[in-house]
């Protein structure tokens, strides 16, 4: 079997498994999964914003005493 061929049957066994053993999610479930994950982000930006603000004030804190 040549190079070619190989890569042909790899390519058609791809497209075979995508086609009829994938189960792809519906809108509902897309779009459920894309709110969570949204709501994840935000929830995660929040709480790296309050620690950077927390490490900010205790820094200017330390400079300040050792100044």
């Amino acid at each position: 079997m040549g190079f070619f061929s190989k890569m042909g049957q790899a390519v058609k066994d791809s497209y075979n498994e995508l086609v009829y053993k994938v189960t792809w999610p519906t809108r509902k479930e897309l779009t459920n999964s894309a709110v969570v994950v949204m709501i994840a982000s935000v929830i995660i930006a929040i709480f790296v914003f309050i620690v950077d603000q927390i490490f900010e004030n205790l820094m200017r804190l330390i400079y300040n005493f050792v100044i």
